[in-house]
C-alpha cells in the first residue's frame, strides 16, 4: 500500500515540476489523475484501478479544459501600434505626395506617418485614416460632406 502511495507522490510532483517548467498547459490534468490514482491507493485497491483512476480522472480533467486551451489559441489580438485605432477616423494633411502603389507622409494629430492611398493625393490636400497596416496610415482624401462632419 505505501509503495503505491509513494509512487504516485512522486508522480504528482513530477507532472507539477513539468508543468511548471512550461509555458503551456502539458501536464496539469496528469497531476490531478495522480492525486486522485494517490487517494485511491489509501483505500486498499490493486495497483490496476489506481491506473485506471488515474487514467480516467486525468481524461475528464483534460476534456474540461480543452474549451479553455481552445479559446486560449483563438485569441490573436492585432499588434498595438502607435497609429492603432487612435488614428482611425482621424483627418490630417498630406505631407508628401502619395500615388498608388507608393508610400508618402501625412500628419494626423501633430505626428508624421508614412501612409497609403488607392488615388493620387498631392502634397497639402485633407486626408482622412480609414485603417492602419502595421505603422503605415490607409488614407482617403476628405472630401466636402467629410470635411463638414
Amino acid at each position: 500500500m505505501w509503495f503505491d502511495t509513494i509512487l504516485w507522490l512522486v508522480a504528482i510532483v513530477a507532472f507539477i515540476a513539468v508543468e511548471a517548467a512550461t509555458t503551456a498547459l502539458v501536464s496539469v490534468w496528469f497531476a490531478v489523475g495522480a492525486a486522485a490514482a494517490m487517494a485511491a491507493s489509501f483505500f486498499n485497491i490493486g495497483f490496476g484501478w489506481q491506473a485506471l483512476v488515474f487514467a480516467v480522472v486525468s481524461a475528464i480533467t483534460l476534456a474540461l479544459m480543452i474549451p479553455t486551451l481552445a479559446s486560449r489559441r483563438g485569441e490573436h489580438k492585432a499588434p498595438v501600434t502607435n497609429g492603432s485605432p487612435l488614428t482611425i477616423g482621424k483627418q490630417g494633411v498630406v505631407l508628401v505626395d502619395i500615388e498608388p502603389g507608393t508610400l508618402g507622409r501625412v500628419r494626423v494629430d501633430g505626428l508624421d506617418w508614412q501612409a497609403r492611398a488607392e488615388t493620387l493625393l498631392p502634397k497639402g490636400e485633407r486626408c482622412k485614416v480609414v485603417a492602419v497596416d502595421g505603422a503605415i496610415l490607409i488614407v482617403v482624401p476628405v472630401t466636402v460632406n467629410a470635411a463638414a462632419e
